[in-house]
């Protein structure tokens, strides 16, 4: 380890953020607040409407934005016919407090947006989802204008693009190109919307059959902006694993939170006892380096998922998996003897220097600061084989796949 890597791994801002911390206490006051901010970071609610016309797609979307298939447990009805006639949410199955609400199908005659929103009770929701799987006509229009007047954010997506496609490429073959058409299709969308009043539309391109094409990592980024910030990464987290950019996505943002994983492990460490004497210090590593493998989705239960998303090997999958503790199941045993290793704990002490160098109340505390050292460079470096390895499985995943 060198000075370049430290300073990528101590960004100015997480200094500066560690700094304010410190700011008007010791190690322990300050481990103690970093420690109530952590306090239900990962429950904070988030419910997504998504409503259309009968047969759009909304049910299947919700599926398959959950990591799963129509027919497995859990999963919202599918249909031709119109299967939803309340609103009816759905839990995400590894983050309970992201629901997505199946919303009962429009597009009558008689469809009266405002009152469609009141039955759906519309202040529950933080967004909207607004799907259409051939164009958006009127009743689309007039419930987006509805969701506009009352304070709440829409977004309109298009579905089933690769069925369009398919019928573009069999009815135009001499002169089929993908980025054109795919251009002529949102095009048509936008003019369509502008038409009925809705001037800045965001329109989505998508696939529920191939999610990890056309438009889906920039519907993600959109949303995640979009969101106020305590809810970001609760929708971040929730998001399947199937492009390169939301493991990076991910990755970022852990990366942002291991100081304070650390600080907190380490507060009372602090205390002159050498090491990590109370259990629940070791026990907060140990369940983040949980969290680790189920973001990335290299438990078990995501393998197979998306083994079976791609119809691969799950074997094969995991022969790409270079190193091997991600494929260790994460116990507080392996945890002791991960922080006792002789090359771990000569990496903490360069990390502990450091950042005692620029936050000087962090090695006020000798034990305390040896402690975060350890803890930090566990987190990171983990963090780092883990991110690295998901982004070989999600490639190997994806070959052949067109």
């Amino acid at each position: 380890m060198d000075s370049q890597e430290l300073n990528y791994a101590f960004p100015q801002n997480q200094l500066q953020e560690m700094n304010m911390a410190f700011e008007n206490g010791d190690f322990l006051q300050a481990a103690e607040k970093v420690k109530k901010s952590l306090v239900g970071i990962n429950d904070i609610p988030l419910n997504i409407a998504v409503t259309g016309e009968s047969g759009s797609g909304k049910s299947t979307f919700i599926n398959v934005i959950r990591g799963l298939g129509d027919e497995d447990e859990g999963s919202a009805k599918t249909g031709v016919v119109e299967t939803t006639v309340v609103a009816t949410p759905y839990s995400h199955p590894r983050h309970r407090n992201v629901n997505y609400y199946d919303l009962p199908g429009f597009g009558t005659t008689r469809f009266n947006p405002n009152k469609y929103l009141e039955l759906v009770e519309l202040t529950q929701f933080d967004f909207f989802l607004i799907i259409a799987s051939e164009r958006f006509r009127d009743c689309h229009i007039q419930l987006a204008q509805a969701i506009s007047s009352m304070g709440k954010k829409f977004y309109f997506v298009r579905s089933k693009i690769d069925a369009d496609l398919s019928a573009f490429k069999r009815h135009r073959r001499s002169s089929y190109n993908e980025e054109q058409m795919l251009m002529e299709i949102r095009n048509n969308c936008i003019m369509g919307l502008h038409a009925g009043g809705i001037m800045c539309p965001r329109v989505f391109l998508l696939s529920c059959l191939e999610l990890e094409k056309y438009d889906f990592y920039l519907m993600q980024e959109t949303l995640e902006n979009e969101l106020p910030i305590h809810k970001r990464h609760v929708f971040l987290l929730s998001l399947p694993n199937i492009y390169s950019q939301a493991l990076k996505s991910k990755r970022d943002y852990f990366r942002t939170q291991i100081w304070k994983r650390a600080l907190v492990s380490a507060g009372k460490a602090s205390i002159p006892i050498p090491g990590f004497s109370p259990d629940s210090d070791i026990d907060l590593l140990v369940n983040t380096m949980k969290e680790y493998k189920e973001a990335f989705g290299l438990d078990q239960r995501s393998l197979n998922c998306l083994a079976k998303t791609f119809d691969k090997d799950i074997n094969d999958l995991q022969t790409v998996i270079r190193h091997k503790l991600v494929l260790k199941e994460i116990t507080y045993d392996l945890v002791v003897n991960l922080l006792n290793r002789r090359e771990l704990t000569a990496a903490a002490l360069m990390v502990t220097e450091y950042a005692a160098g620029t936050v000087p109340l962090l090695g006020s505390v000798a034990a305390g600061a040896v402690a975060f050292g350890t803890a930090y460079w566990l987190l990171y470096s983990f963090l780092n084989d883990i991110a690295d390895d998901a982004g070989r499985v999600l490639s190997r995943a994806l070959e052949n796949t067109g």
